[in-house]
């Protein structure tokens, strides 16, 4: 195989796993400017680049480079121009599902966080108060959760909920309603789940349907005694309208691990409400998921190169 060359993004850890199953085949260069026009000068040269969601993979910098593949950490392909990477003969491969049970488990983490009011009595503790200061938590069990993308992880974090005896609802509509019943999910609509569930987890894809999906009119339609979830994508929920939901009272909190804007600004109202548990876009980035992507990514990408059919591979918007 002929020796090549690679930009890896600095997000991409354990990041020796990924060296040492490309050595010897391709000598990678370690950065990844997230600026569009740095990273078309920093790809010069470069046969693939392996990132995370963080680098901008637009039409320009396709074009603008002789990238042979770009091979993408995690499940979503938003950050990536498929259909400029379908007109310009580039393979895109991904990982879909390796992280699944990691974003699930993190779900379900800020869920009970943001119930229980764990970073409220948290930072009580820290500055020295104790339990008669503590505003008092809700119970998960016996509740009605809503599960907004029943794909890889929504299934999983239906799962992982159908332990703490929950009536669960869910919407997709790319979901056939036999494979919901067969796990006692309830399929419906957007509206049903938002308006019956004191709960609600965000872990649908980004796609031009789903951005903006859940806004002010939808964040109204939800109890006030409810939460919201979102550890898929930032853009599916508006900002600007949960903080104000939020700050009205017209919802009892949220647990985030993504945002319109990445990374969260330091000036973010996010950051003032104590009914908010934030985390830095990490309920993927356990080290069995990181693991497993990278095994499944390095061998993919060995095989693009080598002409061999490789499963998850993508060239533009049509899959092998």
């Amino acid at each position: 195989m002929t020796r090549r060359r690679g930009l890896l993004d600095r997000d991409v850890q354990p990041r020796e796993r990924l060296v040492a199953k490309l050595e010897g085949a391709i000598d990678l260069d370690v950065g990844g400017p997230a600026d569009e026009d740095e990273l078309v000068e920093a790809l010069a040269g470069m046969d693939v680049l392996v990132t995370t969601s963080r680098l901008p993979v637009t039409e320009r910098v396709l074009a603008g480079t002789d990238l042979e593949v770009v091979a993408k950490m995690g499940t979503g392909l938003d950050n990536v121009n498929l259909a400029a990477a379908e007109r310009l003969g580039v393979p895109v491969t991904y990982t879909p599902g390796a992280n699944a049970m990691s974003v699930a488990e993190h779900t379900v983490g800020l869920l009970l966080a943001v119930t229980h009011r764990i970073g409220q009595t948290q930072d009580i503790l820290r500055r020295g108060g104790w339990r008669d200061e503590a505003p008092l938590g809700t119970v998960l069990s016996g509740k009605t959760v809503g599960v907004v993308g029943y794909g890889n992880v929504g299934r999983r974090v239906a799962t992982l909920l159908s332990g703490f005896h929950v009536d669960l609802l869910a919407h997709d509509p790319y979901v056939e309603g036999l494979d919901a019943e067969l796990a006692g999910v309830e399929l419906t609509t957007l509206s049903r789940v938002l308006e019956s569930s004191d709960a609600v987890c965000v872990n649908a894809e980004l796609t031009p349907e789903t951005r903006g999906m859940v806004g002010a009119p939808e964040l109204a339609s939800m109890k006030s005694t409810a939460v919201l979830v979102n550890t898929a994508r930032g853009p599916i929920v508006d900002t600007d309208a949960l903080v104000s939901a939020l700050r009205n009272g017209e919802l009892a909190g949220a647990g985030l691990d993504v945002y319109e804007t990445e990374p969260l600004p330091p000036d973010s109202p996010l950051h003032e409400l104590d009914t908010v548990v934030t985390t830095p876009h990490v309920a993927a980035a356990s080290w069995d998921a990181r693991e497993r992507a990278i095994d499944v990514l390095s061998e993919n990408v060995l095989a693009l190169f080598d002409g061999r059919d490789v499963p998850g591979r993508y060239l533009g918007t049509a899959s092998d």
